[in-house]
């Protein structure tokens, strides 16, 4: 089976979210937001709910579960690595934030629920399987921090914004067709569990 890759610049549209097939390998160059915290997630929709601003604009964006260390001198936000974290955690929150800031690409590790993937097909996004682990190849794509939101949170609870160039190569792990590696991985599991291989 041949693996397409493609190279694309982000924040991704919905137009070219459909393009990409489960399988497919994307290299991201451009603009990603990244968090990694349940209360940032729990934040988020506050926001949509009204009760505070968002500390920048995720309308249209592409938002990662990308965990980071970094550190502030002399008033300048430096991220030092990142790193996927189980985006599952995020199940509850994401339809939703799929749905009303029409994302158009997701990520990080684990994939996501159902309604999440149903959430994906209706906004036109797809999600991004990133290499658990991975974190020094994933760090040296980092090009600018652009933006930090939320600054009164633990510094891998933040929004940050950023510029990156050749980061990957991720795996469309669900892509904008209800097309889903994992639930793959996971029926042909409970086959092999049925026939007792």
């Amino acid at each position: 089976m041949s693996i397409t890759t493609h190279r694309m610049t982000f924040p991704l549209s919905a137009s070219d979210a459909r393009k990409l097939r489960a399988g497919d390998q994307v290299i991201i160059d451009g603009e990603i937001i990244i968090t990694a915290g349940l209360p940032t997630h729990a934040r988020f929709l506050d926001c949509l709910d009204g009760k505070e601003p968002f500390p920048m604009n995720l309308h249209g964006a592409s938002l990662f579960h990308l965990g980071s260390y970094s550190r502030e001198t002399e008033g300048q936000f430096e991220i030092l690595y990142i790193n996927p974290t189980t985006s599952t955690r995020f199940n509850p929150h994401m339809p939703r934030l799929i749905r009303e800031l029409q994302l158009h690409a997701t990520g990080g590790k684990g994939g996501l629920d159902e309604a999440s993937a149903q959430a994906m097909q209706e906004a036109g996004c797809v999600y991004l399987s990133f290499l658990g682990g991975g974190c020094t190849l994933l760090s040296q794509a980092i090009e600018q921090v652009l933006e930090v939101g939320w600054t009164d949170m633990l510094t891998h609870y933040r929004v940050v914004r950023l510029r990156v160039k050749g980061l990957g190569p991720v795996t469309v792990g669900i892509d904008a067709h209800g097309n889903n590696l994992y639930a793959r991985i996971h029926e042909a599991a409970q086959e092999q569990l049925k026939s007792g291989a």
